[in-house]
């Protein structure tokens, strides 16, 4: 007979988890996406922005790497990886980066993981002390939560939608000589938007400066983490530049944060990868250990084979960015048009990303005071899903949101838009 525990719990008590994560807020775009699992699982008609995932009906994975992972699993290769990844793996992404981005790295600056996340997390671990400052802009992802477990002081950086809602050097000169680590991400998650070659040019030459008076002071360098998951994701003539590219000098205060979680539609298959001074990886691959933070075996060997085979992926990433640029524009254009009639909405063209901004200037009107009372009614009355860009840390009511395409066909936007277009037009002017 089975010990039936329920009733032994009681109410739930706080005093028995610690203050760090007494203190950790929940993801609210988590939060947001299992409301809207519920409305479809009780027959509502939602179009789902949400999720910065991809449904794989809509986006699967390539052919080759289902086939290579299948193959591995086949051949035994369900034991522990190395610590710091597969041999093949790491070789083949410096390979990758020589050829597609003409950084040449050695093999020590390599670290494989189980998906971008714990590049972040390891990184901040690593480096990070308590009470150290961390600067980053907003609105961004997850930096907020990284800078909570680890106590140290955040500093958020506010951008505009003027700027792409991306940092400028005057933006963020004021706080870099006392921070230990400065957090960028382009293509940005939420916005969509990517960072002009010359603000990062900007930015990079300002840390290799201050830089210079540290190591003068002998004190410890400001380091950058730069994340670029969505990097191979650009659209129209925006192009993707690294921080290395305009500022050979960074290469020592540098940590690139990448993987295939976006690039190849394969959010589940949890492989990414680090690439960074030796010195810092190889104390990520420790700490990492620890957590056992390993993408598995059979995965890594299927994801090394895939980055070879150029013309594959090549193939792969050109029909990608297409299908993801016509969800995008179609989104941009809709919403677009709506402005031009005379409708409070306006969204910035599509750079990078799965991402499109999209402002409803909506607050003040028939009773709406916030962004959530806007997805409320957006979501009740069009079916529309979204996310506030509070998730992302820009916490006025401002009526920025993101929209995230990975999870709806082409068909599901254009049934949408006049469902929204209604509702804009039932507020008012």
């Amino acid at each position: 007979m089975a010990l039936e525990l329920s009733s032994l719990f009681g109410p739930r008590r706080d005093d028995t988890v610690g203050t760090m994560a007494r203190g950790l807020q929940g993801s609210e775009i988590l939060r947001i996406a299992a409301e809207i699992r519920e409305l479809v699982a009780q027959g509502r008609q939602v179009c789902n922005l949400t999720v910065g995932d991809f449904d794989p009906s809509q986006f699967p994975i390539p052919s080759a790497l289902g086939e290579g992972i299948a193959a591995g699993l086949t051949a035994g290769e369900t034991n522990y990886p190395p610590s710091d990844g597969v041999l093949p793996l790491r070789q083949a992404v410096l390979r990758f980066y020589e050829r597609a981005l003409g950084l040449r790295y050695p093999l020590e600056s390599v670290l494989i993981t189980a998906g971008a996340r714990p590049i972040i997390y390891g990184l901040f671990r690593t480096v990070l002390d308590a009470g150290d400052t961390v600067v980053y802009p907003v609105p961004s992802w997850n930096n907020n939560h990284y800078a909570h477990m680890m106590g140290v002081r955040k500093v958020e950086v506010r951008t505009d939608a003027e700027h792409g809602f991306m940092p400028t050097v005057e933006q963020l000169a004021p706080h870099l000589s006392e921070a230990r680590l400065l957090c960028l991400c382009s293509p940005l998650n939420p916005t969509g938007t990517m960072i002009s070659p010359e603000a990062l040019r900007d930015i990079g030459q300002r840390v290799v400066e201050e830089n210079r008076r540290r190591e003068a002071l002998g004190t410890k360098p400001l380091l950058l983490l730069f994340d670029q998951i969505y990097w191979t994701l650009t659209f129209g003539q925006a192009r993707h530049v690294t921080p290395l590219e305009l500022v050979p000098e960074l290469a020592p205060y540098t940590v690139f944060v990448d993987g295939i979680s976006k690039a190849f539609a394969a959010t589940g298959v949890r492989v990414g990868w680090a690439l960074g001074p030796p010195s810092i990886i190889s104390r990520m691959k420790d700490v990492l250990g620890h957590v056992g933070a390993w993408a598995p075996k059979a995965e890594q060997g299927a994801v090394a084979r895939f980055l070879e085979d150029v013309p594959a992926m090549s193939g792969f990433l050109e029909s990608m960015r297409k299908r993801l640029d016509e969800r995008l524009v179609a989104l941009h254009q809709g919403f677009t048009a709506m402005r031009e009639a005379g409708l409070p909405v306006r969204s910035i063209a599509p750079q990078g990303a799965i991402y499109l901004s999209v402002q409803f200037e909506l607050v003040g009107r028939a009773g709406l005071r916030t962004n959530n009372d806007i997805r409320k009614l957006l979501l009740d009355k069009a079916g529309f899903a979204l996310v506030p860009f509070q998730a992302f840390g820009l916490m006025e009511d401002t009526g920025w949101f993101r929209l995230s395409v990975g999870a709806v066909s082409l068909e599901d936007i254009r049934a949408a838009l006049p469902r929204v277009e209604s509702v804009l037009r039932a507020v008012g002017p």
